[in-house]
């Protein structure tokens, strides 16, 4: 696993009052854009709200999907563009943005290459639900892809000189006819104008809002969320203050494997499952294709009635995801030498645990899934000792946000475009329909960041 860079943000006396182009927000689609202008010849500079960089793609543990890459061939998986673009259509509910989406799966490919042309190399494969096909790409150490990509990106930051700076929030849009030309900021009691030819919002999305979540699914009131607290919302504040039109702002995404058991709520991550875990009930049952999109996984805990679900695996599939580690030092995972020592420290029958286990691993040998037709991440479950995680839902995911076009361009309530605003990332909406499939996130960051900070040099090139 590769050493955290320790990255130093730009001192405030360092930030001028014109750059090309305003950054908003350090996560992935933030960092990746900044990356992209600066390599087209633009000065570009990154304000991030928060002290600490990285926003919710540091959570982030599965992988970045791809179709088509030269990852998978030297894994011998032949693999479609066409198909990553119907599963994950399949997978939104035939909601997604068409545009958007065949943009998104026609350049992980090309992503993944770019990233690779930096040094940033994800060479392993797994796969989440939903996906048919292994195209969830992550780091050969297996290590969670979020903190690594951030820190890798970091690095590229760094040695471009990019200006970044923390702790200072964008208050305002500055708009001249129809056109963005700066932003307002401002750093405790410090404020700041800043003048640009075009803006892009990267600020994710608004999954720790309670009250934005609330107004626009009051039925999730009181959820837990996995997002990092500086996830509000804000750059869907900016947009519509200039203007700009929102689209399904009522798709929010519930994960169905949260530990919330300790003070902090834990996402676990679904290459866990991916990598052959599966899900039981209280009574020590299977209940699910554990590899159904995570709506459908999350409506079947539910259904349970409010007792959670445990994640059951082994020594094996341990070893294929890192992450576990971490989830282990934190107090996460219930550990034992038998299935039998198992179901009794965490209650269920063990009898019922056994019969899933040998059921399980029989299915396995006959790479059939005889009760719920699980075609994917399909592993024995043999090799003690034997590991149990007790999950269950929690908001995760704003699919709705920014209405913008497939160059990352924003739209008015008119159906006009916003002259030098551009949105990439959870902060825009549309590209994953009513339920967004694991991996996809991550990659979005990357193949739209990418394009943000391309349409921006060629707004700006237009402008001259």
């Amino acid at each position: 696993m590769a050493e955290k860079f320790i990255f130093e943000p730009n001192d405030i006396s360092q930030l001028e009052d014109h750059y090309d182009v305003v950054i908003i927000g350090s996560g992935a689609t933030g960092l990746t854009s900044a990356l992209q202008a600066y390599e087209l010849g633009l000065s570009p500079v990154v304000l991030e709200k928060m002290d600490r960089i990285g926003g919710n793609s540091t959570r982030a543990s599965s992988g970045m999907n791809a179709a088509e890459t030269s990852v998978q061939l030297e894994h011998h998986i032949i693999d479609s563009m066409d198909n990553f673009y119907d599963e994950t259509f399949e997978g939104g509910g035939k909601q997604n943005n068409p545009a958007m989406l065949r943009y998104f799966t026609q350049h992980g490919a090309l992503a993944i290459d770019w990233l690779a042309e930096h040094g940033i190399i994800l060479d392993d494969l797994t796969i989440t639900g939903g996906m048919k096909t292994k195209r969830t790409h992550r780091p050969s150490s297996m290590a969670p892809i979020g903190a690594f990509l951030i820190n890798e990106l970091l690095k590229q930051i760094d040695k471009t000189s990019i200006p970044l700076f923390t702790g200072i929030k964008v208050d305002h849009l500055v708009k001249d006819a129809n056109r963005i030309t700066g932003v307002r900021a401002s750093k405790q009691d410090q404020q700041f104008n800043i003048d640009s030819d075009a803006v892009i919002l990267a600020t994710g999305g608004f999954g720790a809002n309670s009250n934005l979540i609330t107004k626009y699914r009051p039925d999730l009131a009181g959820y837990n969320t996995t997002n990092q607290p500086g996830a509000t919302g804000d750059g869907i504040t900016l947009a519509t203050e200039a203007g700009a039109k929102l689209v399904d702002m009522d798709q929010v995404q519930v994960h169905p494997t949260v530990q919330q058991d300790t003070d902090h709520v834990y996402l676990i991550g679904e290459a866990v499952r991916g990598e052959g875990a599966i899900l039981v009930n209280n009574q020590g049952q299977r209940f699910v294709d554990e590899l159904d999109t995570r709506k459908n996984v999350t409506a079947a805990i539910d259904n349970l009635g409010g007792t959670g679900a445990y994640l059951i695996f082994d020594q094996a599939i341990r070893d294929r995801v890192k992450a576990i580690e971490f989830y282990d030092h934190v107090g996460l995972v219930t550990s034992a030498a038998s299935i039998t020592e198992l179901a009794d420290q965490i209650g269920v029958s063990s009898d019922n645990l056994n019969q899933t286990q040998v059921k399980w691993n029989q299915d396995v040998a006959r790479n059939t899934d005889s009760l719920y037709g699980r075609q994917t991440g399909m592993r024995a479950i043999e090799e003690g000792p034997f590991f149990a995680i007790h999950v269950s839902p929690a908001i995760h995911y704003t699919m709705g946000g920014i209405n913008v076009t497939a160059e990352t361009e924003v739209i008015d309530n008119d159906e006009k475009i916003i002259g030098g605003l551009f949105a990439a990332g959870e902060v825009s909406g549309g590209l994953h329909g009513n339920n967004r499939i694991g991996g996809n996130s991550i990659a979005e960051t990357v193949v739209f960041g990418r394009q943000a900070g391309q349409q921006v040099y060629k707004y700006i090139a237009g402008l001259k």
